[in-house]
Order: structure tokens, then C-alpha cells, then sequence
């Protein structure tokens, strides 16, 4: 069997921990968490209200489907992601106008009986593209980096909370109380499971 000079074996550790640092690059930030898991929609909401008025804050769900009134039960901001969608979306017609105009009128002017040579119906579309194209590929740029996409091996609670299952979960730098008093209020207000995980 072929030994491995000094030099490979410098090789292959500096190998192995770039590979390392690029999982830590793109995998998410984790933190200690203690989750709860329901499986009634409105034992789940019903729990959300009792924390709330226990004084709880930051309270995280997680849940496989939609539930009406749960953004202003939680607390949770409008997301800034159509800003960025509106600024690009701008930017793009402004680029299309001045696009059209600058292509027929000044590049390339042509003389099409007694046509001008800019006319806004004729671009219309052009405009329309470009507002539409850089506003949707902004949006998902800005949904991927909110994300934190791409994500090289993403914490996962529960496999069951894409199906059917709902969690609430707080990460354990919340000074409202210890673990274990959490643990028994989230008992008490009807979660079938409790998890301690990162996340």
C-alpha cells in the first residue's frame, strides 16, 4: 500500500477544510430551540393565544398550509421583498423607455414614411418586458437571499410539518422563563410532542 507523502497528506487537510468552511459558509446559523407539535389547526392557534397572553414574545410557527389572521397573531412585519420588487420593476421601464428611444431615434434612426422615430404605442411591449422581467428576477433574488437559500443540509424539526403537523418553537435565549417551565406551559396548552433541537 502507497504511503502518503507529506505534501499529499498537507494537501488533502487543506482539501477537507475548505470543503468544511463552504458547508459553514452555506449552511444556516443554528441555534438551541424547544418546539412544540400539534396536530388540530385550532388547538394550534388556540395555544398561540395563550402564550401571547402570558406575556411571550417572538414566537416562531411553522405550518403545512396557511392559516388566516396568523401574520397579525404573531406579530409578523409586512415583507420587504415587493419593495424590492417595485424598484426594480421601475427601474426596468425606465431602462425600456430610454432603451427604445435610443435604438430607433439616435442609434439607428430610420425613415419610414414620415414616421417619427420614437413612438411610445409602437414600444409598448419592449417597455412592458423589461418591467416585468427585472421586477420577477429581483423578487426571486431577494427571496433566495432572505431565505437563505441555497441552504447545504437545512435543520429540520419535524418531517411530518410539510403534511400535517404544526410547531411552535422559541429559540432558548428567551429569558421569559427556563426550558423545562416552556415545556410544561406548551403541555399544558395541548402540544402532543415537545423537541429539543437547532434551528
Amino acid at each position: 500500500m502507497k504511503e502518503i507523502s507529506k505534501k499529499e497528506n498537507s494537501l488533502l487537510a487543506r482539501l477537507a477544510n475548505g470543503l468544511l468552511k463552504l458547508k459553514e459558509a452555506m449552511g444556516p446559523e443554528t441555534e438551541p430551540v424547544l418546539a412544540g407539535i400539534w396536530t388540530d389547526q385550532s388547538s394550534f392557534v388556540s395555544a398561540i393565544k395563550g402564550l401571547k397572553q402570558k406575556g411571550y414574545k417572538k414566537i416562531k410557527a411553522i405550518t403545512p398550509c396557511p392559516i388566516h389572521g396568523l401574520e397579525e397573531l404573531l406579530e409578523i412585519k409586512r415583507s420587504w421583498i415587493p419593495w424590492v420588487t417595485f424598484v426594480f420593476g421601475l427601474f426596468g421601464c425606465l431602462f425600456g423607455l430610454w432603451f427604445t428611444w435610443w435604438t430607433s431615434a439616435v442609434d439607428w434612426p430610420l425613415i419610414i414614411g414620415g414616421k417619427p422615430f420614437w413612438s411610445l404605442p409602437a414600444f409598448i411591449p419592449v417597455i412592458f418586458e423589461c418591467t416585468i422581467l427585472l421586477g420577477a428576477l429581483s423578487s426571486v433574488a431577494a427571496l433566495l437571499y432572505a431565505c437563505g437559500i441555497p441552504s447545504v443540509d437545512p435543520p429540520v424539526l419535524d418531517k411530518d410539518l410539510t403534511s400535517h403537523k404544526f410547531a411552535l418553537y422559541f429559540d432558548l435565549k428567551n429569558k421569559k422563563s427556563s426550558s423545562e417551565e416552556l415545556e410544561k406551559e406548551l403541555l399544558a396548552l395541548g402540544a402532543e410532542k415537545i423537541i429539543h433541537s437547532e434551528f
